[in-house]
């Protein structure tokens, strides 16, 4: 938390992404952290010890994303992560989001709605 908001770090290579997100969330009360490949993400993860993770799937190479969320296990995160994926349901076949540590999948074009609702149920929010 900073300030009395929860921190959400999101982790993506699109800028439209990165900046659709800062909107939806900043206009919810949340405060966003931001990293645009996965070393900074742990960077950012480090710096800003957020409340919520988001990571993209492909990033710089196809399995960034796969390998950021096991170095954040490693580093001995509590945050809940979600992975954001184009490639959608076809990702449950080539992923275990369990054995990753992830809580869940969040297709894009994120729907913000689900988004918004997943925060409040995981950070206990309202």
């Amino acid at each position: 938390m900073k300030e009395g908001k929860f921190v959400v770090l999101a982790i993506d290579d699109d800028d439209d992404v990165l900046y659709a997100l800062r909107i939806v969330l900043e206009k919810n009360g949340y405060t966003m952290a931001e990293a645009r490949s996965a070393e900074m993400g742990i960077r950012e993860f480090k710096k800003s010890q957020p409340d919520f993770i988001l990571v993209d799937l492909m990033m710089e190479s196809i399995d960034a994303g796969k390998n950021l969320v096991k170095e954040l296990k490693f580093l001995g995160n509590s945050a809940p992560v979600y992975m954001l994926s184009s490639v959608g349901d076809e990702l449950s076949g080539s992923v275990d989001v369990r054995e990753l540590g992830l809580q869940g999948v969040f297709q894009k074009p994120i729907d913000n709605d689900v988004l918004l609702k997943t925060l409040e149920r995981k950070l206990k929010k309202g």
